[in-house]
């Protein structure tokens, strides 16, 4: 258990299945969580729910800026929001899917990066955590075509790296955890592709949103405390191949 007493921490997406579980790991290791994401929760909410939406450059600053002011301070920032557009083939894919799927995946973590990284660099200590996907590395995805979520989730790996070397000396360090195949609710709506997709993970099985939220709770902690642009591949050894 990683030991989050007293930080404040802020999950975008967390109303989804791995945004959901970020939220009750960082609570239960001791955190206080907001949980940010365009919609409530269907079922437990966990966390003090904030709405944002996190392409809205103006409306995520003001909000941003009125949350961290009641809160006190803003310790600890997950990035989870995210979308997929669903095995469409790139030739036929249109400019506003490709704009909504850059726009949550890649604006939306630089404009959520942004509106939280000026407090941290202000109190010189802060972690963030951008969920990136083992997509941004392998574009060995099958059977589905998904060429813009897979670029989208590259630039957040990028972003990371970059964010890490100019905000790292000031004192706000900021990692990426990029999951493969995790047995969440979107994915149970491909249930015809889960044995292709286990049957290419080393592993056999898809991971969990407690593995994920784990590696996020470690990545925020004390104990990573030496992670600068690090990103942290948990695929059951899917992109080996």
């Amino acid at each position: 258990m990683t030991d989050l007493s007293g930080r404040k921490a802020f999950v975008t997406g967390a109303s989804g299945g791995i945004g959901a579980a970020i939220c009750a790991r960082l609570q239960a290791d001791g955190a206080t969580v907001w949980a940010l994401d365009a919609r409530p929760a269907t079922g437990e909410q966990i966390g003090t729910f904030v709405e944002i939406d996190v392409k809205d450059a103006q409306g995520l600053s003001r909000v941003v800026r009125q949350v961290i002011e009641d809160a006190g301070g803003a310790d600890i920032l997950v990035t989870s929001a995210g979308v997929v557009e669903d095995d469409v083939p790139a030739e036929e894919l249109g400019a506003d899917l490709y704009d909504h799927v850059m726009g949550v995946n890649l604006r939306g973590v630089f404009l959520t990066c942004q509106a939280f990284g000026r407090t941290m660099l202000e109190q010189g200590s802060g972690s963030i955590v951008n969920i990136a996907s083992m997509s941004g590395n392998a574009t060995v995805n099958f059977p589905q075509r998904q060429a813009i979520y897979n670029a989208s989730k590259a630039g957040v790996s990028a972003l990371t790296r970059s964010l890490a070397v100019e905000w790292g000396p000031r004192g706000v360090r900021v990692n990426a955890l990029s999951p493969g195949y995790i047995d969440t609710p979107l994915n149970h709506l491909k249930a015809h592709q889960h044995q292709t997709w286990k049957d290419r993970t080393p592993l056999g099985r898809f991971g969990t949103v407690e593995e994920v939220a784990a590696a996020v709770s470690y990545l925020s902690g004390p104990e990573a405390g030496f992670y600068a642009g690090a990103e942290l591949l948990m695929d059951g050894g899917y992109s080996l191949w």
